[in-house]
């Protein structure tokens, strides 16, 4: 029977929920057992794909093409496993399916309430997403008192009663702060947080305390006796130079006892490779500086998966990844040379919409002339196609239609339309809720021989990554493109997947999002080629 492990906060968001769950999950991973984790957010969007990044942080993509919260990036990165649309839900998702089937007669004439009909899609969620695991890792998004998060706390104490007790565990994270002008770490936040959980009639097992400063003994001991946990199931959970740290800090704070004694097994973790690419991360014998075009810079979250990716890579090299944060905008304004001129390699990355483009064209035109080892992702690989044609093909209003729909060459153009002509009815293609076609999730391509992204993938005929836009590379001007010196270097079902240049060290563009399949003990092949790249030309 599966196991449950219910992650809550309090006092406060963006304490590490996602962090502190991805973490335990490790342990129990390394510890031979099989694992898996499930997000739920509380709000009512149905999925945050129609967030603005800059107020909601990266949109992370699932292999089955689901568009998740960015939590769910960090579980994989962590576990080093695919999860699926089976693992995030959120409140919108519930009460839209619960609609659905009231619409169609499924609850033969009741009256629909919260309990017990949310709470029963709630608990139907939660029980899909075991599959044959041994453990499942919940974390429940937002803070304990939240309005929206009530159904969600009764599922929880729901569930409690429906398992035997050492099948469900509640962990708790809540913030222990620092009042500077009083020289003290308070536990006051913590207890309320906790009383609060109670009153809904949930206690926690264990506690996982946020905080700056060391917690002494004394007040863990007050902690427990004032929240009901045991002595040695008060966690403390202090800032860590890097998150791939946080799972051995928690080995190390004893965190194998209480999970041990509560589900009545033994955990003995092998964080041997672990502990070694940590080290490599705080400790690397090299570094080289990248300098990470885009336009989302204000808030890095946006990038997500992307900047992980990179310390992944420079993991297994034994490398820090210096990012030279470069606002494509500003490159418009001062030019490039002057903002990545001292930059080992260039990164453009995706986005959407027209802001800041030139900045970008500006930074990929001067990575294909001065020989910089160049990557482009999605927008960044379109964008080196418009730059090639322009600038060497000579097709001066070469653009995408997203930028200019009236354009005479429209290197870039709208999926629906490469669906329309060619009759293509292979691509999985879901229909967003703002109108348009976006291509979501894992596709296959195929890397051609002898290339960059051959080399960087090895030799098998098919591999897979995943993809999040609705504008593709037309194939009308491959054969222009192509004599001209740019290398159609991957393909998917007729569509130009990845492009080269004939006459530079390594410069690659791919359309798919390459940073999503990047786990801390697996980098992702193209992202830990172009690394290596970066540390050659330094």
């Amino acid at each position: 029977m599966t196991k449950f492990i219910f992650v809550t906060g309090g006092v406060l968001s963006s304490l590490g929920k996602g962090i502190t769950s991805a973490s335990i999950a490790t342990i129990l991973k390394q510890s031979g057992f099989k694992v898996s984790m499930l997000k739920i957010d509380p709000y009512l969007n149905v999925d945050p794909g129609t967030m603005s990044p800059l107020e909601h942080g990266e949109v992370f993509v699932t292999a089955d093409g689901a568009e998740t919260d960015l939590d769910l990036g960090n579980y994989e990165r962590f576990i080093d496993k695919t999860l699926t649309k089976i693992n995030s839900f959120t409140t919108g998702q519930v009460y839209q399916s619960v609609i659905k089937r009231e619409r169609e007669g499924g609850y033969l004439g009741k009256t629909i309430q919260v309990i017990p009909h949310v709470v029963d899609e709630i608990k139907e969620r939660i029980y899909a997403a075991t599959e044959d695991n041994d453990f499942l890792i919940i974390e429940l998004g937002g803070t304990v008192g939240d309005i929206e998060g009530l159904p969600f706390m009764e599922a929880i104490r729901s569930i409690r009663h429906e398992l035997p007790k050492s099948n469900t565990m509640n962990i708790h994270l809540s913030l222990v702060p620092y009042i500077k002008a009083a020289g003290e770490l308070k536990t006051k936040p913590t207890q309320h947080s906790v009383q609060e959980l109670r009153r809904i009639g949930i206690t926690p097992h264990m506690l996982v305390c946020r905080t700056e400063r060391e917690l002494p003994k004394n007040l863990k001991d007050k902690l427990a006796l004032a929240c009901d946990i045991d002595r040695n199931a008060v966690i403390e959970a202090g800032d860590a130079q890097s998150i791939y740290q946080v799972p051995l800090q928690f080995i190390k704070e004893g965190i194998l006892t209480p999970l041990s004694e509560h589900f009545n097994i033994k955990i003995k973790p092998n964080m041997e490779k672990w502990d070694t690419l940590v080290k490599n991360i705080l400790l690397p014998q090299n570094e080289v500086t990248i300098a990470f075009v885009g336009k989302y810079l204000d808030l890095k979250e946006s990038y997500k998966s992307l900047t992980e990716a990179l310390i992944h890579a420079g993991a297994h090299l034994s490398t820090k990844v210096n990012i030279h944060w470069c606002d494509s905008e500003r490159i418009e304004d001062v030019g490039a040379y002057d903002i990545i001129g001292n930059s080992d390699a260039i990164l453009v990355a995706g986005g959407f919409g027209q802001r800041g483009v030139n900045g970008k064209l500006a930074a990929i035109k001067y990575a294909r002339e001065n020989k910089v080892p160049y990557l482009g992702i999605c927008l960044g690989m379109q964008l080196a196609i418009i730059e090639f044609a322009k600038n060497v093909l000579g097709l001066e209003d070469a653009n995408s239609i997203e930028f200019d729909p009236a354009t005479k060459n429209p290197l870039i153009y709208l999926i629906d339309e490469f669906i329309d002509q060619s009759g293509n009815k292979q691509l999985r293609t879901h229909e967003s809720p703002m109108g348009g076609t976006m291509r979501l999730g894992e596709y296959p391509f195929e890397p051609l021989k002898g290339t960059h992204l051959q080399k960087a993938y090895g030799n098998n005929d098919i591999y897979y990554e995943r993809h999040r836009h609705r504008y593709e590379a037309n194939p009308k001007y491959k054969e222009q493109l192509e004599n001209a010196g740019m290398i159609i270097s991957g393909q998917s079902n007729g569509l130009i997947e990845a492009v080269e240049l004939k006459d530079h060290p390594w410069f690659v563009g791919v359309q798919f999002h390459p940073e999503f399949t990047s786990h801390l003990e697996t980098p992702n092949p193209i992202i830990l080629e172009f690394v290596k790249q970066a540390t050659k030309r330094k």
